[in-house]
């Protein structure tokens, strides 16, 4: 930014009188860089120090503008400059002439010059303070440049030039990384699409450690990567060869150049300073001559006389700057140069006086951080530990209604344990008991079984005894129908006396018979005939209730030995004779005695 002010000027005074107030104003020792500008047609003089500044030819109008600004550049901007208000007119200077294009600037240089440039401005980047978009009106790279940032992005140019100035060997190294300035400054979307530019630290050769730049430093980092730029500190005028060929004459710190017209980057003829032995002009002609008298003067004409005088007063001034450089300095320069390293050193200190405070500032800053964070965590632990206290208890409690629970569980348990154990005596005992019972009901209806095969065998006996006995009442009857058949022939016939007396009487139960002739005589009486018919029934009668009686218990043991036996137990007899009793099988016997008969069938 340059300031405009506004001095009343008196008659008399000449060039430097206003020259020295000025700096004077700005504090600025190191005079002889600069200089005060002013334009005369579309063409640019310069204030000379011992003429009057009215009889210069400005204009009569008021307010005359005059511009300070830097007339010559030094070889070396950190070497030479040294008061960091010279920097810093010269930064101003510099970053406008790139800006406005009358310096080419690369891409990749640009955008690491507006990297120290922002530096330089705000210091370091703060999120709380920047805000985004807080760029958006700085001019900070030119505009070609952005037009051709894509193209620039592309080609990764920018890491590239920096690792190429790292090894070219500054004082200071580099490192880069991403700028946030121009990311959240606002810069456009083409700087936006790329994370744009650079920021830089230093690294001190006293510490080891990267810093990020003040502003002097920042501001002298831009010059020294300036002063690499072909068109740094260059005066170009037009002139003419004496064929009539139009050149540019550069004008600069290191001598005299001749350069193509299209090209003002590279000179095709240069003359340095320690080479040249006279510098004049003659009307619109100017004359180069060599110090090596070997070589061709070298002679070309200007447009206007005014740009002759002009271009021999910036030779005179470059020629004297660079003889100085190669003198030891003066009384003056060497005060200059050890209040600039007192003030430097002082600066320093407080530099790192306030870079400690600061890192008091933030370790106190993270102790703190560091404390409420465990005081929080402290406080969420205590928390939980409640927590978990609490559902200790509560789990204590559970345990321990559990562990009542599962004693009460314990000793029911126990209980059905014990009455399982007597339960299980009483069942073995049980068992002995129906095994023994078992045994006496086997042998029970083993007796029964021989009890009912002696009453088949008896049955048997008897309906043999009761055919035995039909048959022999059929004899009887036959032989008393025979008898009465003969008696009745007997008596049909004549009737002779008896021959012998009556025999003694016979016992009653004896059927008596008389043989009368060849006859036998039977006498059956009916009551015989009906006492053997009750005695066959009643023994019939006898029979039956036995048999009944003994089927009655049959049934009952039957009953007694299945109520007994243990399904687990049973044997292959058992299921056998189960089968044999649902098909009637155990009451064949019994069924058998029932289909007896009876002695009164057999009287019938």
């Amino acid at each position: 930014v340059f300031l405009c002010w506004f001095v009343p000027l008196q008659m008399k005074w000449k060039g430097k009188d206003l020259f020295d107030l000025v700096c004077r104003t700005l504090g600025l020792r190191e005079t002889w860089f600069f200089g005060l500008q002013y334009t005369i047609k579309d063409t640019v003089a310069w204030l000379k120090m011992d003429k009057k500044v009215l009889d210069h030819d400005v204009s009569k109008e008021e307010p005359v503008t005059f511009h300070f600004l830097a007339k010559f550049y030094p070889e070396n901007a950190e070497e030479e400059l040294v008061q960091e208000i010279t920097q810093h007119l010269f930064f101003l200077q510099v970053k406008k002439q790139i800006l406005d294009e009358k310096i080419y600037c690369p891409p990749e240089a640009s955008v690491l010059l507006a990297s120290y440039a922002v530096q330089a401005k705000y210091g370091d980047y703060d999120p709380s303070v920047h805000k985004r978009g807080f760029l958006a009106q700085e001019e900070l790279l030119p505009k070609r440049e952005l037009q051709n940032w894509d193209v620039f992005v592309e080609q990764n140019a920018v890491p590239k030039y920096i690792e190429e100035k790292g090894r070219a060997g500054s004082s200071a190294g580099l490192q880069y990384c991403v700028c946030p300035f121009l990311v959240h400054g606002g810069m456009g979307s083409k700087l936006s699409s790329v994370c744009a530019a650079l920021q830089i630290s230093h690294f001190r050769a006293s510490d080891g450690v990267f810093h990020s730049p003040r502003r002097d430093e920042a501001e002298m980092e831009y010059l020294k990567i300036a002063q690499d730029l072909e068109m740094y500190g260059v005066n170009y005028f037009t002139i003419r060869n004496k064929k009539g060929t139009e050149l540019l004459l550069g004008v600069d710190a290191l001598g005299l150049h001749i350069y193509d017209p299209e090209n003002r980057l590279t000179p095709k003829i240069s003359f340095p300073w320690n080479e040249i032995r006279n510098i004049s002009y003659s009307d619109k002609e100017f004359t180069i001559k060599p110090l090596d008298k070997k070589i061709d003067v070298f002679k070309f004409n200007s447009s206007k006389l005014r740009v002759n005088k002009l271009i021999l007063q910036l030779c005179i001034g470059n020629h004297d700057l660079f003889m100085r450089r190669r003198k030891a300095d003066s009384l003056e320069v060497q005060q200059m140069k050890a209040q600039a390293r007192e003030e430097k050193a002082r600066k320093q200190m407080e530099r790192q006086r306030l870079a400690r405070e600061k890192q008091m500032r933030e370790e106190a800053e993270r102790t703190r951080d560091e404390l409420e964070r465990r005081l929080l965590q402290m406080k969420e632990e205590a928390t939980m530990a409640n927590e978990a206290l609490m559902r200790s208890e509560e789990t204590a409690d559970l345990l321990a209604e559990k562990a009542q629970i599962t004693e009460e569980e314990a000793k029911l348990l126990a209980q059905k344990a014990a009455e399982a154990e007597q339960e299980m005596q009483r069942i073995k005992a049980t068992a002995i008991r129906t095994e023994e019972e078992k045994r006496l009901m086997e042998q029970k209806v083993l007796e029964a079984e021989v009890l009912a095969l002696k009453m088949a065998e008896e049955s048997e006996r008897r309906a043999k005894e009761a055919d035995q006995l039909k048959q022999d009442l059929q004899e009887a009857r036959e032989a008393e129908r025979r008898a009465k058949q003969k008696l009745l022939e007997i008596t049909t016939k004549p009737t002779y006396p008896p021959m012998n007396p009556l025999p003694a009487p016979l016992p009653p139960d004896i059927p008596s018979f008389n043989l009368i002739g060849d006859s036998l005589s039977f006498d059956f009486k009916d009551t015989d005939m009906k006492r053997l018919s009750m005695e066959i029934e009643k023994e019939k009668v006898e029979y039956m209730e036995k048999s009944k009686h003994l089927q009655e218990q049959l049934n009952e043991l039957k009953t007694e030995i299945e109520a007994l036996k243990l399904k687990e137990r049973e044997t292959a007899l058992d299921i056998l004779h189960n089968e044999n009793s649902d098909q009637g099988g155990t009451s064949s016997k019994h069924n058998t005695i029932k289909k007896v008969p009876s002695l009164l069938s057999f009287a019938d």
